[in-house]
């Protein structure tokens, strides 16, 4: 790792291997589930039918679509921690992501985030490999684990972006 990477990671309050943090726990409601069905076109009675789960599920209740919990990551992200001002950063998806366990309605969730690499790139800018753990309150196993990747942008390096 070069001075100047170290120096840009210093400057976030990251450092490669450590926690960058761990959001406050979210309470996933069957609105949320039912707003995500809509939006995505996706009725499927296991998450938006309590009745149908309780007569037919594999779960006695609805659970949260994997894909809405995956969606909470980048909300769970901005609340983990206090960022930077003039720091803006880019998702550019999953290296690995893995569904582990099912969200009951009306659990809490929260999001662990620990930086497992960091590169710099040419235009200035910072890619990152975060670990993503997302925990069900109460539960032993994870909601999903994944490998997130990144890019920081100081301000410097922000002139350098092209859409």
């Amino acid at each position: 790792m070069t001075a100047r990477l170290e120096d840009m990671l210093d400057e976030l309050e990251m450092v490669v291997g450590e926690q960058i943090g761990c959001s406050p726990w979210i309470t996933v409601t069957q609105k949320d589930i039912d707003a995500f069905a809509e939006v995505t076109r996706d009725p499927d009675p296991m998450h938006v039918d309590p009745q149908w789960c309780a007569e037919h599920g594999p779960f006695p209740t609805t659970v949260a679509f994997g894909f809405l919990t995956m969606s909470l990551i980048t909300h769970m992200s901005h609340t983990a921690r206090e960022w930077p001002a003039g720091v803006y950063a880019l998702n550019l998806g999953f290296d690995r992501l893995r569904f582990i366990a099912p969200v009951p309605v009306g659990s809490r969730i929260r999001g662990r985030f620990r930086l497992e690499d960091a590169s710099l790139r040419e235009d200035g800018s910072i890619r990152t490999v975060t670990a993503v753990e997302v925990e069900i309150e109460g539960h032993d196993r994870l909601a999903l684990a994944g490998s997130w990747l990144g890019v920081f942008y100081p301000p410097a390096a922000q002139a350098k972006l092209v859409a």
